[in-house]
């Protein structure tokens, strides 16, 4: 998008969120590029005082609560050229108008993926040494464990199962290497010379269930991974095994789990679930082998800005008249988050 003139841009998104998404450097570096009003938010594409911005912009710097950008609300942007989504997924953001129009889209889903990452990678190392079950009995009895009670924990060959390569899964691959792990694969679109460049070996999805200590989910919530991991493949899982969930509660049969996990037969560390969240009388908000977080494996605080930092430099390419560096195509959302 070369031209003599800044290209104009508007935000689309919850203003709550702007502050930390493009703290004072990152705008100041996004308003070297392009013409922004930066105290213009925009959520209701049909709201008066935002007609005029948005019937004059050519970029749509999105971010969570921007409304999907179907055929209704794209009439306010006759001149969109590009959205550049300042979170992860686009998948309930952009419609079939959108694609129909050939407007290019980026996302920083890469930027969101280290977070998840990080978080998954501590939540293997802290339960292979069973640290929430010893914190749980620890405050029970105030009493140190015996050899006997510890000789099962530890992360010297522990076997770790990773279930999808997307952005985030390749991440944690990336940060489990410095590790004592023996490490495990599923994804059907990831070839065993391609697994094992990765640092992995290639498994068909129910033996790594039989042969993983811990079992981490990256998967995409698509049709094809809906309840992948039903009750018979739960039940795969050896005895005293772990199950991590960072990608969507979809994904698992959430009854099934339930059942399992009361059962005290395998345990958790659960970030998201299904329905999110969990009503009130869960019984897994109080159980010992569960560790149940808000959903805050993603992009949080000051890890916001990470996310801006993509989008600026998404900008600064498409003004230059370089490639996105991080666009989603239209195939792309078949086998993506």
């Amino acid at each position: 998008m070369p031209s003599a003139q800044p290209p104009r841009a508007v935000f689309a998104m919850d203003p709550v969120h702007l502050p930390l998404l493009f703290p004072p450097p990152l705008m100041a570096r996004l308003q070297k590029t392009v013409d922004i009003d930066t105290a213009l938010v925009v959520r209701d594409f049909t709201d008066p005082a935002a007609a005029s911005a948005l019937a004059r912009a050519e970029v749509l710097i999105t971010g969570w609560g921007c409304p999907q950008l179907d055929a209704r609300t794209l009439t306010a942007v006759p001149e969109l050229r590009a959205v550049l989504h300042a979170a992860g997924s686009v998948r309930s953001l952009v419609g079939e108008a959108l694609w129909r129009r050939g407007v290019a889209v980026s996302s920083a889903v890469t930027g969101n993926a280290l977070p998840v990452a990080e978080y998954t990678l501590a939540m293997i190392l802290l339960a292979g040494k069973d640290a929430f079950g010893h914190r749980e009995r620890f405050r029970h009895t105030h009493a140190y464990p015996s050899p006997a009670e510890t000789s099962g924990i530890g992360n010297l060959g522990r076997r770790i199962g990773v279930i999808g390569a997307s952005r985030v899964g390749r991440r944690l691959l990336e940060l489990l290497r410095p590790f004592d792990f023996r490490i495990f694969l599923y994804d059907p679109y990831v070839t065993a010379d391609e697994a094992e460049a990765l640092g992995a070996q290639s498994l068909p999805l129910d033996e790594l269930l039989r042969r993983s200590d811990i079992v981490s989910l990256h998967a995409p919530d698509i049709p094809e991974t809906q309840r992948m991991l039903s009750r018979d493949r739960l039940a795969l899982i050896r005895d005293g095994g772990v199950l991590i969930n960072t990608s969507r509660g979809a994904l698992v049969d959430q009854n099934a789990l339930t059942d399992e996990l009361v059962s005290g037969r395998l345990s958790a560390v659960l970030d998201v679930t299904e329905p999110e969240p969990l009503p009130a009388g869960s019984p897994l908000y109080g159980l010992p082998n569960v560790f149940l977080t808000p959903h805050i494996a993603g992009s949080l605080g000051n890890e916001l800005e990470r996310l801006g930092l993509v989008v600026v430099t998404e900008v600064e390419r498409l003004v230059a008249g370089l490639p996105l560096a991080h666009e989603v195509h239209r195939a792309d959302l078949a086998r993506v988050a």
